[in-house]
C-alpha cells in the first residue's frame, strides 16, 4: 500500500480528482495518510475531512522563522509516513531539506507543457495569462518529479490541451484542469503505486 501525503494551498480540486479516482478504483493500493496546507482557509482541508483523512494546517505565520516552518513541515511529512508526497496546487517553495529527504518520491502538477511557462513566478492564472499573451495554440499540464529547481525535475506525464478563440485565462485554466490536470495526477499516482507493488 503506497502511503501518499498531499500538500495543498487552495480549493483542492486536484486533491478531489485524486479522491474521486481512488473511489472509482482507478488508483489502487494507495492510501492518503494526510493532507497538509500552509493556508488555514484552504477548502482542500475540508475535502480531506469529508473523506476522514487527517487535515493539518502548517502556516509559516505560526513560526518565528522560515527555518522553523520548514522543520515543522518536514516533521509532519515524516509523521504521516509518506512514501510519496504530492504537490497538488501547493504554493509553498519546498526547501532543500525536504527535497533531499523525498528525492524521487515527490511529484508536482504544473498547468503548462514544461518547459513552456514554468519556473519562478509561473503559477495559477499567471501561467494561462502568459500562454494567451504569447498566442500559443496548444497548452496543457505536466506531472514531474520535484528537484532543487522550480519545475525542473524529470517529467513523468504530459497532456496537451487546445487553446480556443476567445479564451480568457479563467476559461483556459478550467479547461486545462478538466482535460489534463485532473486526469494526469491520478494517473501518475497509480503508475507510481504499480511500481511500488512490483
Amino acid at each position: 500500500m503506497l502511503r501518499v501525503t498531499v500538500l495543498v494551498s487552495g480549493g483542492g480540486t486536484n486533491l478531489q480528482a485524486i479522491l474521486d479516482a481512488i473511489d472509482r478504483k482507478e488508483i489502487q493500493d494507495v492510501r492518503i495518510g494526510a493532507v497538509i496546507s500552509n493556508n488555514p482557509g484552504a477548502y482542500a482541508l475540508e475535502r480531506a475531512r469529508l473523506h476522514d483523512i487527517p487535515a493539518l494546517c502548517i502556516s509559516p505565520r505560526a513560526y518565528e522563522s522560515r527555518e522553523a516552518f520548514h522543520q515543522a513541515l518536514l516533521q509532519a511529512l515524516r509523521d504521516s509516513q509518506a512514501d510519496l508526497v504530492v504537490l497538488a496546487g501547493c504554493l509553498v517553495v519546498i526547501p532543500e531539506c525536504i527535497i533531499r529527504e523525498y528525492k524521487g518520491r515527490m511529484i508536482n502538477i504544473h498547468p503548462s507543457l514544461i518547459p513552456s511557462f514554468c519556473g519562478t513566478g509561473f503559477y495559477g492564472l499567471k501561467v494561462h495569462e502568459e500562454a494567451l499573451k504569447r498566442g500559443v495554440k496548444v497548452t496543457g499540464a505536466t506531472v514531474h518529479f520535484v528537484d532543487e529547481g522550480t519545475d525542473t525535475g524529470p517529467i513523468l506525464l504530459q497532456k496537451a490541451v487546445e487553446v480556443r478563440e476567445g479564451d480568457t485565462p479563467e476559461i483556459l485554466q478550467r479547461r486545462v484542469m478538466e482535460e489534463a490536470e485532473w486526469i494526469l495526477l491520478p494517473k501518475a499516482i497509480d503508475m507510481i503505486a504499480r511500481r511500488y507493488r512490483e
